[in-house]
């Protein structure tokens, strides 16, 4: 028996969570103070790579069709790299700070996934609703990892990349299969889950 949509969603919610949480500690304590401890540099990378191992079985167990395997491969694959780069980074083993563009381009990858594979319009179901706010606020957000690579220790945009992720987690919270958005549902949507 497979857990309802929501529920895995509610799961990747919580690793966005604690993924902004640890990016925006680093932005208000900044960069040297939050590296005083060795294993907080490796933080939030390593969650940002586990998130993306744990979209496969995602993929490949909870998706119903090839939209959504791509969709889910895709940003499994873009967190992974971008998760590793900057691992790669924290370790030293990488040193161009150019490596930090993974970051970027996961948000892009991932916002672009989002609204490819939502096949029904805004106001279909909550859950198209938010298949659309999340990839937008994913593609808007790629401008905040891309500013830290070229000012790297701006809290501008250190914070807002964190606080991005927050808002993603919580449209992610607020997911349900099908349920009303704004009062309206499609009557093709099915019937409304409580």
């Amino acid at each position: 028996m497979q857990p309802p949509a929501e529920m895995v969603h509610w799961l990747f919610a919580t690793g966005m969570l604690l993924l902004g949480l640890c990016l925006l500690s680093e932005a208000i304590v900044g960069e040297e103070v939050w590296r005083r401890r060795r294993w907080r540099a490796y933080l939030w990378p390593g969650l940002a790579f586990g998130l993306g191992v744990a979209l496969w079985p995602v993929m490949v167990l909870f998706t119903n069709s090839a939209i959504h395997m791509l969709a889910h491969g895709a940003w499994a694959q873009v967190l992974m790299l971008a998760g590793a780069a900057e691992l790669g980074l924290a370790r030293g083993k990488l040193k161009s700070g150019l490596w930090r563009l993974t970051s970027p381009l996961a948000c892009l990858v991932t916002g672009t996934a989002f609204l490819v594979h939502e096949q029904n319009g805004w106001l279909f179901a909550r859950s198209s609703f938010l298949h659309h706010a999340l990839g937008w606020v994913f593609v808007g957000a790629a401008v905040f990892p891309l500013g830290r690579v070229f000012r790297p220790r701006s809290p501008v945009f250190g914070a807002g990349f964190a606080l991005s992720l927050v808002v993603i987690a919580v449209l992610l919270y607020t997911d349900r299969d099908v349920a009303p958005i704004f009062g309206h549902l499609s009557p093709l949507a099915g019937t409304p889950h409580r």
